[in-house]
């Protein structure tokens, strides 16, 4: 990172309020020093000379508060006063409520408390690099690949309809690509994209650069309603009340209008959890395609390679597995859905992996003050299993550990998070650990809690509707 840097901070670094989440900066001029805020609930003592904070955009009319049509778009001739599809649920009460638990559940947002947090995570970093945890034990992927290839030879021997080897080794195969995306293999760039781009592009038909753009913003705001794209799945599922109205996404820069199918929906979210992941991997295939085709692919500088390497492996993806597999092997069209379908419902407990690890943590935002460490290990979740059992689960199980350390190879996070265990408690932050099951019943728990604020919030509406009574006394 040193080529990157252009200055040092003396003493502690204070947080700005991004610009994303309403900061306004001006550059000071050779004239005279940069001018003073108007008004400001922007909280820093401003460690940066070459800027001042200036009123926060929150004065502004906020883009919930604007109509929208049902697809979540402003109508056309821009805002008038025509009114809601679905009358949204009055959330915020519930939304404060759920701060002030998490507030009193983790440690002070004061400044030693936090400063405290940040030098014990930068002495842990040290000790896990003295200690080798960042370099790759290149003989346990040598292990994981003895046990894919048999995976694969079997399969050459079984006929397509006798279901469904091939896609047991996608599954596993994943966990490197993964892996890869975090440079946590050769912890070069070009090798590592490389890698990923062969797992995920050519033998799983996913896109690597996509993958990457949304994980690392998932990695850097983690569990945040607004900010982090891994947990915005509307209308279909809602893991905090903040989700129970219209909110925009600044990742995909759209706005996710509360309308009649979230309405729907989110009362049910319990049951259709487990149906929905099964066939997860459908929208994966299209954001991937989505995010080759957008502007976003196009604007990588030096990386500006990836994106034709990627379209050209998932194309000769779709050419091995669509026309040659599916079209060519199969005969008559119900098996070839029946294929389709069950191999892909085989995939089903990688996407349950992944989201049992922040579905039923905090999403309440803390704000700048917050330390990085802390905030991870608020939004985040291990699953506790046996040393056995991590083949199996690729190293996901160890997504706090993972959230702390993105670079650290998976085969030394089980090792790694005794280290982790220590310092959450120097530190007094909670580490949540549940198993594979009970974790499923948190998030099972979670959704239902959310399902059922929503319709008590409903119930209150049309109450005050139908009396005119507000509630307040």
């Amino acid at each position: 990172m040193n080529r990157y840097r252009i200055g040092r901070v003396s003493g502690p670094w204070v947080n700005f309020t991004p610009p994303i989440r309403g900061g306004i900066f001006s550059q000071s001029t050779s004239e005279g020093p940069p001018s003073k805020p108007k008004s400001s609930s922007i909280h820093t003592n401003a460690p940066s000379e070459s800027f001042s904070v200036q009123e926060p955009m929150s004065e502004s009319k906020p883009l919930s508060s604007l109509p929208l049509t049902s697809l979540g778009t402003l109508p056309a001739g821009g805002a008038d006063k025509s009114p809601m599809p679905t009358k949204e649920p009055d959330n915020a009460s519930v939304v404060k409520q759920a701060l002030e638990d998490d507030m009193d559940n983790y440690p002070s947002l004061d400044a030693e408390t936090q400063q405290h947090i940040v030098r014990k995570y930068r002495d842990l970093h040290e000790e896990a690099k003295v200690g080798g945890y960042y370099d790759c034990r290149y003989r346990e992927y040598a292990k994981d690949a003895s046990w894919l290839v048999l995976g694969m030879a079997y399969d050459s021997f079984t006929n397509a309809r006798d279901y469904y080897q091939a896609d047991v080794v996608q599954h596993q195969i994943m966990f490197t690509a993964h892996d890869a995306g975090h440079q946590g293999i050769t912890h070069n760039f070009v090798i590592d994209t490389l890698i990923g781009i062969f797992i995920a592009d050519f033998c799983c038909g996913l896109s690597m650069g996509w993958w990457k753009s949304s994980h690392n913003v998932h990695h850097l705001v983690t569990n945040h309603h607004e900010h982090d794209p891994d947990i915005q799945n509307a209308p279909l599922f809602a893991m905090s009340p903040s989700y129970l109205s219209t909110f925009h996404s600044s990742y995909y820069n759209f706005t996710f209008a509360w309308d009649r199918v979230a309405e729907l929906a989110i009362p049910y979210q319990r049951y259709t959890y487990y149906p929905i992941m099964g066939i997860a991997r459908f929208n994966l295939y299209f954001l991937s395609w989505c995010h080759l085709l957008s502007p976003r692919s196009k604007t990588l500088g030096a990386a500006a390679w990836t994106r034709p390497t990627e379209i050209c492996f998932m194309l000769m993806y779709w050419f091995l597995f669509g026309y040659c597999l599916v079209w060519r092997s199969i005969p008559t069209w119900p098996l070839r859905v029946m294929f389709v379908l069950v191999s892909h419902i085989i995939t089903m407990p990688l996407h349950v992996q992944i989201t049992l690890s922040h579905w039923a943590m905090s999403t309440s935002d803390f704000g700048e003050a917050e330390s990085f460490p802390q905030h991870q290990l608020r939004t985040t979740m291990d699953v506790e299993c046996p040393a056995w059992l991590d083949f199996i689960h690729g190293g996901l199980q160890f997504q706090a550990v993972h959230h702390l350390f993105p670079g650290v190879p998976r085969h030394n996070l089980r090792r790694l998070q005794q280290l982790v265990i220590r310092f959450c408690e120097e530190t007094n932050i909670k580490y949540k650990r549940l198993g594979f099951v009970a974790g499923n019943k948190d998030v099972l728990g979670k959704l239902g809690e959310v399902a059922n604020q929503l319709e008590l919030m409903i119930k209150c509406q049309k109450h005050m509707a139908e009396t005119g009574e507000s509630g307040l006394h």
